[in-house]
């Protein structure tokens, strides 16, 4: 719905269940949810509602997820820096196990 209003304009209700093959309670349904939160806007014209994106909600739901995502990101980034902590003492320990077994063959 989103990138239909984006890439067409304002819409109808009506005009996007049908080109995203929804029946249009599903669609009001969604639309509503959009509208309750801010993302899209409706006025009437005759006797249906017509929709359009609020390009400033887009924005900040943008600059949300961004920050969502890298802390994602830094916290993937530190659980692989913890299991690769993980695995150095091992690489260490068959290091000096290959020292030791070098020393007894000697």
């Amino acid at each position: 719905m989103l990138e239909l209003l984006r890439r067409g304009g304002p819409l109808t209700a009506g005009a996007m269940a049908s080109r995203l093959r929804l029946n249009r309670t599903h669609a009001a349904r969604h639309l509503r949810i959009l509208r309750l939160a801010g993302i899209v806007e409706a006025h009437s014209a005759a006797n249906r509602r017509v929709y359009k994106l609020k390009p400033r909600a887009l924005g900040m739901l943008g600059d949300w997820l961004d920050l969502f995502l890298a802390e994602g990101d830094d916290r993937l980034d530190r659980l692989d820096d913890y299991l690769h902590d993980l695995q150095r003492p091992a690489v260490i320990f068959e290091a000096d196990l290959a020292k030791i077994s070098k020393r007894w063959k000697s």
